[in-house]
């Protein structure tokens, strides 16, 4: 099996610098899982730092790293609205995770374990209510058993699994609930800061848009109607803005291969610039201009600067770094220096601690492991 620095298995934020990557690299060739149930135990551990995952010199904000995951596929850290724990994505074939599964690591004891029970494929996890709850996007409903690995041989494309569901649960499992019930993609759910609105990505009107539910499912809505991929939504922290990222097709040809692709049920992400839009939809704009694939933005605690990973200034490139901006555009700070990959960044809800995806110190050229460092103004 040949891997590349950053290849995860399933469609969400945490998927789409891989397809970037081999979009632009058609001559890669993705890591492919097995098509099998997953057979994982409900925790790992957390062995000895196998290689020099260490802070940059020009790293100037990050203080204090810690590598809070060790092996395969690790990515979409959140936080817990308390900053006690992460909800996060995990496949790791060495221990029988052969699909993405949500895993929650406590930081004071250090203990990881899987809180989705091991069926179908699961990404872009959430805490849910106060934290006593998660919710997550998983093709459980529609088959049990893991999805085959996409098709490669014409190029990668990002396979938009017509099962994914979101659905949420308790830490302990118990209290399952279906929050959406349609036949195709659902999936990228965050929460707003008051708890009362999920933001999500659904393809459900014919085009990968952005929308609003209550935390029961009901009350709908939607909020792009741009044609193009719209997605990866967080509220800022006062919960009147929404930050994305969208893909904006520069001339007919292109829209029309999308369109194309999308009809099969799969996605070539090319240019993803960060955008901004009122929490109604209202009000929509243009954050970057960077002509690179710039995606996973979410807001810093004062509500004026946005944190996102890009190829930027090499939009041909697989190094991805993180990088600071003001919500007017102005600003544009890079954060890491990583030679390889860093992206997927979130602020702790004090502000003071940043967790995000990174290959840096990793065993073999595929693994990606989540970090929490300090955050230095």
């Amino acid at each position: 099996m040949k891997t590349t620095r950053f290849v995860p298995a399933l469609a969400c934020a945490a998927t789409l610098v891989a397809a970037l990557a081999f979009s632009q690299h058609p001559s890669s060739q993705a890591a492919s899982d097995k098509p099998q149930a997953p057979t994982g135990a409900a925790s790992h551990g957390a062995p000895a730092l196998a290689g020099p995952a260490v802070i940059h010199p020009d790293e100037k904000h990050l203080r204090n790293l810690r590598q809070v995951t060790f092996g395969g596929q690790n990515a979409e850290g959140y936080w817990s609205p308390d900053g006690q724990k992460l909800i996060y994505q995990r496949m790791n074939e060495a221990e029988g995770v052969m699909c993405d599964q949500a895993y929650v690591f406590d930081l004071a004891s250090g203990e990881s374990r899987r809180v989705s029970n091991g069926k179908g494929r699961v990404t872009c996890g959430y805490f849910l209510e106060g934290g006593r709850r998660v919710l997550y996007a998983s093709t459980q409903l529609a088959d049990a058993a893991c999805p085959p690995p996409a098709d490669h041989s014409k190029g990668y494309s990002w396979p938009m699994l017509k099962g994914y569901d979101i659905v949420s649960q308790a830490l302990d499992g118990s209290g399952f609930r279906r929050l959406t019930d349609t036949p195709g993609y659902d999936a990228e759910a965050t929460l707003s800061p008051d708890g009362k609105t999920i933001v999500f990505t659904s393809v459900r009107d014919g085009d990968l848009e952005i929308y609003t539910m209550a935390t029961d499912g009901s009350q709908v809505k939607r909020l792009t109607h741009e044609p193009g991929y719209d997605g990866g939504p967080f509220f800022s922290p006062d919960g009147k803005r929404i930050v994305y990222r969208r893909d904006a097709h520069p001339d007919a040809a292109s829209l029309a291969r999308y369109q194309e692709l999308l009809a099969q049920h799969l996605y070539r992400p090319g240019v993803l610039e960060i955008w901004l839009m009122d929490a109604d939809g209202a009000n929509k704009r243009q954050v970057t201009h960077l002509g690179a694939a710039s995606f996973a933005p979410y807001f810093h605690v004062d509500g004026k600067r946005i944190i996102f990973a890009s190829n930027n200034p090499d939009p041909r490139g697989r190094n991805f770094d993180l990088n600071l901006i003001g919500d007017d555009g102005n600003g544009l700070e890079r954060v890491t220096s990583e030679p390889t990959f860093d992206g997927f960044p979130m602020f702790s809800p004090d502000g003071k601690k940043l967790v995000f995806a990174s290959n840096r110190g990793g065993k073999t050229p595929g693994e990606t492991n989540l970090f929490v460092v300090d955050w230095v103004e």
